[in-house]
């Protein structure tokens, strides 16, 4: 008899039961979505950084490798994002590293006349394939047909390159208002990129560099 209540305290009711499954399926329910959105919002703020380290790469390859380099984008077709990739082409004194001349760099194969030969720097490739699509997170460049920049050896901006990128814009979507800023990334004459909110009036030292 004792073992039957004893059996009978360690059980668990149906009604115990309905009632641990309802609070977890409301939690979930309140939790889940929560959980979504927060990722998104961190996966928004970080757009820019994808951007960044581009521009950033590119830059330091030059300085790097003593030669050309270049910052391309194309389009994502999954995101409405960029993909981005950085190249870099050793300048001949017959043959110029432009978009049309020069033995460049790629995914698979080192640039012409690279001092390391085919063990040489490959042309870095990133997919924006896990960036936020362009309805939370939407890209503007400046100039609007542009989709690439060069640099020279001495990591400065190439002025011979003409519709260069000058920035980047990323405009937040209204499931985000009021928490993800509108951000740029502006690339200086001097190679540099810029992080700053192109929200901000003049005397803000948060806006950007014009």
């Amino acid at each position: 008899m004792r073992q039957l209540m004893q059996a009978r305290q360690a059980g668990v009711t149906l009604i115990e039961l309905m009632i641990g499954i309802g609070i977890m399926g409301f939690t979930l329910a309140i939790g889940v979505p929560s959980m979504s959105h927060w990722l998104q919002t961190n996966k928004a703020k970080a757009a820019a950084e994808f951007y960044a380290d581009g521009l950033q790469m590119a830059r330091r390859q030059a300085l790097a490798h003593n030669a050309r380099s270049r910052f391309v984008l194309s389009e994502n077709a999954a995101t409405g994002q960029y993909n981005w990739q950085v190249d870099i082409c050793f300048p001949q004194p017959e043959t110029a590293c432009t978009a049309t001349t020069g033995g460049w760099s790629t995914t698979t194969t080192a640039a012409a006349n690279d001092p390391e030969g085919v063990n040489g720097y490959k042309s870095v490739y990133r997919s924006a394939d896990n960036q936020p699509p362009a309805t939370a997170m939407a890209p503007v460049l400046q100039p609007a047909a542009a989709r690439d920049i060069y640099f020279t050896e001495l990591g400065w901006v190439d002025p011979a390159t003409e519709d260069r990128i000058n920035s980047i814009r990323l405009n937040p979507g209204s499931q985000f208002n009021g928490e993800v800023p509108t951000v740029s990334l502006v690339v200086t004459l001097s190679g540099m990129t810029t992080k700053c909110d192109p929200t901000r009036g003049a005397g803000d030292s948060r806006t950007c560099p014009e």
